[in-house]
């Protein structure tokens, strides 16, 4: 069974909601995200346990969701290294474009002063989703010039996946879970994970959610993960990249080039 078709089982008993259900239910803009990368048996356990619970995201007959990011950062990579380094003021320049539907976000993502994720979005062209326009260049310096050089950003990477949202209604908490990741640049190369696994995100308004509780008491712990820094690493393994050194080696069969 392929990981669509696995996350489609797993997801088929739940209820529906729309997104606009979704977003009155858990919009969270400002959150704190816990991430994981788990098998898709495990995704599939947890769904079961946790099914009176969740709903599922449907649009159409669609309840899994085809996405694609696209990265921009300055020709010395800033943005990755604040991340690397873990610089307190770290922010992210992005488009998010959903393919079945056609339509695109640019992004902005920083880090509130207790830490918690903060994200901007504003409706942009899909046509245009690989280069920043004027219009993107001003709102990017408005909200994130601070902290990095806006008119020196171009693409860097751009990211693909299959994503399923699913939702607690009752309890106001988030989780999306990806699958088919893979990375690639301007220059053809590509890659991804070793194995079928999902890269699971729980969003809440701050404390553990009970799907954060009971992966940990599955034996799953959250992981410091960022798509946009494992992208990076794995396409220059040059780069630093001591924070995921242990998911790039485990999981992506990385090694760092001296």
């Amino acid at each position: 069974m392929t990981p669509e078709a696995t996350v489609a089982e797993a997801t088929s008993r739940l209820r529906r909601l729309t997104l606009e259900d979704v977003l009155a239910a858990a919009e969270l803009q400002t959150r704190v995200d816990r991430k994981y990368l788990v098998p898709l048996s495990l995704l599939t356990d947890l769904v079961n346990r946790m099914q009176d619970e969740l709903c599922v995201l449907q649009i159409g007959d669609l309840r899994l969701f085809r996405y694609e990011s696209v990265y921009f950062d300055t020709p010395d990579l800033a943005a990755y290294r604040q991340h690397a380094h873990g610089r307190r003021r770290r922010v992210k320049v992005r488009t998010r474009a959903y393919l079945d539907s056609g339509e695109c976000l640019l992004e902005f993502k920083s880090v509130g002063a207790h830490g918690e994720t903060v994200k901007e979005r504003f409706p942009y062209s899909f046509d245009a989703r690989h280069e920043l326009d004027a219009g993107a260049r001003a709102l990017a310096d408005a909200r994130v010039g601070h902290s990095i050089s806006t008119p020196v950003l171009r693409e860097v990477l751009t990211t693909v996946y299959h994503r399923s949202t699913l939702v607690a209604p009752e309890l106001g908490f988030r989780l999306t879970c990806d699958v088919n990741l893979g990375f690639h640049d301007g220059a053809g190369r590509r890659f991804g994970p070793v194995g079928d696994l999902v890269v699971v995100e729980s969003k809440t308004a701050g404390t553990e959610s009970p799907v954060d509780r009971m992966l940990r008491r599955l034996g799953v712990r959250p992981l410091s993960l960022s798509k946009y820094c494992l992208g990076m690493a794995l396409l220059d393994p040059r780069l630093p990249a001591n924070r995921w050194n242990r998911q790039l080696r485990t999981h992506f069969g990385w090694e760092p080039e001296h």
